[in-house]
């Protein structure tokens, strides 16, 4: 499609976002705000490749993560403060759906993809396992902790205990940004074969990178795209939980379809990584995505809760735990090495497949 369809999208969405929200719709309506939701993924994805080509990698792969997290908080604490009571574990749902989506899902796409061209899917294993850990240790601390503490009947933290997983949280998600973007970025680049660094000297992506202006209005763009696909995933999901309702699925599913079309952007963007044997980039805003996640979503949550009547219920079931544990054991296994086959992406997807199930089958 030309550059100007992807600058018109995401204004065409946000006009489509305003003239709908609020508003009951029919069922032409709905296909067209599905319409127009897909475009706005769609440029989203475009504006963010622009972004990454002029800033390089690692920070490319960071403003979007960071992107669509933040929107994702918003959307989030709109929906708690529609939602009563039965919004208490839509937090907890909805940043475990991430987690699995990127650390199964897009990870596992991009190593099956990546091997499945090149043999091998290589990439740097000190960055990406210290990503990993990152995520394993958010993970723990704010999903899987609140199952066991006692202070606070049901899976939830009491006040002291939200303050120092919101502190805890944010002090990780720094310490992650400053290692990846200052003092170890080489860490986080796409390698060679014989696992060094790619310079932009050996990078095979020789064009121009777009000017400041070009980019600035690429990131502007980006911003818009992604307010765009969270508002109309917003208007498009009574659509979806009656749908969800209609073949007999839990309510709580709604909240990992809406995941789902909200990590479209970094899934493709890490899919057409992967295609260029860019690995470490897909994996970049795999690990990036689930760590801000958690990471910016447990704090702003933390703060929220402050107006928030709804009970925040972070604590993760039986289920979901042991499918965290299986992902995080089967991740160390994958990342160690430093390359994959397509048996580790199997793996991944396989998982995913399993969550996904198991959120319409509990």
């Amino acid at each position: 499609m030309a550059a100007r369809t992807w600058t018109a999208a995401p204004v065409v969405a946000l006009v489509a976002l305003a003239l709908t929200w609020g508003r009951d719709i029919g069922t032409l309506v709905v296909v067209l705000v599905a319409i127009l939701l897909a475009l706005a993924v769609l440029a989203a994805v475009h504006h963010a490749e622009v972004v990454a080509h002029r800033v390089g990698e690692p920070f490319g792969s960071l403003v979007l993560a960071v992107a669509v997290t933040v929107i994702e908080v918003s959307l989030i604490v709109t929906l708690m403060l529609s939602g009563g009571d039965e919004a208490a574990t839509l937090a907890r749902d909805t940043v475990f759906a991430a987690v699995m989506i990127t650390v199964n899902g897009i990870m596992g796409l991009s190593l099956l993809l990546g091997a499945r061209r090149f043999g091998f899917a290589r990439f740097n294993a000190e960055g990406t396992g210290g990503a990993l850990a990152t995520v394993a240790a958010l993970a723990a601390t704010c999903l899987v902790l609140p199952t066991f503490t006692t202070g606070q009947p049901g899976p939830e933290f009491t006040g002291p205990q939200l303050v120092f997983a919101a502190v805890a949280s944010l002090s990780l998600y720094a310490a992650f940004v400053v290692t990846q973007t200052v003092r170890h970025r080489d860490f986080f680049l796409p390698v060679t074969k014989q696992g060094k660094p790619v310079t932009e000297e050996d990078s095979e992506d020789h064009a121009d990178p777009p000017t400041n202006r070009e980019a600035s209005v690429s990131l502007v763009l980006l911003l818009l795209s992604l307010v765009g696909v969270v508002g109309l995933a917003k208007i498009e999901s009574p659509a979806i939980e009656s749908a969800v309702l209609a073949a007999g699925l839990p309510v709580s599913f709604v909240g990992v379809v809406i995941a789902l079309l909200v990590l479209l952007p970094e899934t493709i963007a890490a899919a057409n990584a992967a295609r260029r044997e860019r690995i470490q980039v897909s994996l970049n805003l795999a690990m990036g995505s689930a760590m801000a996640s958690i990471g910016l979503t447990i704090p702003t949550l933390a703060v929220a809760s402050i107006w928030v009547p709804t009970p925040l219920h972070l604590g993760l079931g039986p289920t979901q735990i042991v499918l965290l544990s299986i992902t995080m054991i089967a991740a160390v296994l994958t990342v160690v090495p430093g390359r994959a086959t397509r048996l580790q992406g199997t793996v991944h997807l396989t998982l995913l497949a399993a969550f996904l199930f198991l959120s319409m089958s509990p």
